[in-house]
């Protein structure tokens, strides 16, 4: 599926440029952009208790098979803590950039996720989200989000994207150690600023991990644990943020639009109550969070009907839907955007 060139154009003659300068100016009076420097500091308090509460049941447990549920626990805390990477690359808790860059490098160490590659990443799928030759989220081998991408796929690939439906959850499992790889081939490549201090702050990290687990557990147990980890962590990275994009329009390459159409018309909301923002890091509100990438993650929730209702009065379609029903549009256009594939082979 794709955003019409004639759609778009349509709805943009009925916005004035204006509207959309009050909607922000609305919003900030209403105080939804200013910094909320307690609800992180608080944040961060459960988070650290969390981590602490893990690394004592750990040591409590020793070599014992019950570690799985430690290692479970962790994938849990991990997300969390690579939620708050996301805030501060965003630049939501704190108004300086270096503060922000402390607190998103520390928690880049803390989840083995290289927090300067993917700043750079995410500023691009920001930028220009579901857009074919510019989304780096929707550039990915194994899988493709449109009948043209599909048939580009070969070999492996093409099986693999053939099946891409029913393989997606499972391939999640592969996504925490994928984004893990991704920035240490980007230190190797020597794509980063400050090599040595992202050396430090990715490796050094890494090994304290693995030295922990495998003095602590047997060789077995202790690849058992590492794999529960970093899988349902993947899983769990995989599920806050499939919902928010896939399955919505692709920009086909030569397309053009404003800012808030952009925005608007790819992202997808998910609903639910303050539990699904806790599960989801607030990437549950993904249009407001598009609209305004710098407005803190719990404002998000307050903003949603003044955006919904701006869209609304401006006739710009607003997607949302329920967290269950988000995968079972995303599962759909997965299936769909691989059928020249499966047609081809029958």
């Amino acid at each position: 599926m794709t955003v019409t060139d004639q759609d778009s154009t349509d709805t943009a003659k009925r916005l004035p440029g204006s509207d959309f300068a009050r909607l922000t100016k609305e919003l900030k009076a209403a105080g939804l952009l200013d910094r909320r420097r307690g609800y992180y500091v608080v944040r961060m308090m459960i988070n650290g208790l969390l981590l602490g509460a893990i690394a004592v049941a750990f040591a409590l447990l020793g070599d014992s098979w019950w570690q799985v549920l430690t290692a479970a626990a962790l994938a849990v805390a991990s997300t969390q803590l690579a939620f708050i990477g996301h805030d501060a690359g965003h630049r939501q808790i704190f108004r300086s950039h270096r503060k922000n860059n402390v607190v998103g490098h520390l928690h880049g160490s803390l989840t083995g996720i290289s927090y300067q590659w993917w700043v750079a990443k995410h500023n691009r799928h920001h930028a220009n989200p579901n857009h074919e030759d510019h989304d780096p989220d929707i550039e990915i081998h194994a899988l493709a989000f449109s009948r043209a991408q599909a048939a580009e796929k070969r070999g492996i690939y093409s099986w693999i994207t053939k099946h891409q439906a029913f393989l997606f959850f499972p391939l999640l499992l592969a996504e925490a150690a994928v984004l893990r790889i991704s920035g240490l081939v980007a230190l190797c490549r020597n794509e980063l600023r400050n090599p040595w201090r992202e050396s430090a702050m990715q490796v050094l990290p890494m090994i304290g991990y693995l030295a922990a687990v495998f003095l602590v557990l047997s060789p077995v147990k202790a690849v058992v644990f590492i794999a529960v980890h970093q899988g349902l962590m993947g899983v769990y990275l995989g599920c806050s943020f499939a919902p928010n994009h896939k399955g919505m329009p692709i920009i086909a390459e030569g397309q053009r639009l404003d800012h808030l159409h952009k925005q608007v018309l790819t992202s997808r909301n998910v609903t639910g109550g303050r539990w699904v923002d806790a599960l989801l890091g607030g990437l549950n509100h993904q249009i407001e969070h598009h609209l305004y990438p710098h407005m803190p993650r719990p404002n998000l929730r307050h903003a949603q009907p003044l955006v919904e209702d701006f869209c609304a009065r401006h006739g710009i379609p607003y997607s949302k839907t329920t967290l269950r029903r988000s995968y079972a549009q995303v599962l759909r256009h997965l299936h769909d955007a691989g059928a020249p594939l499966r047609h081809s082979a029958s």
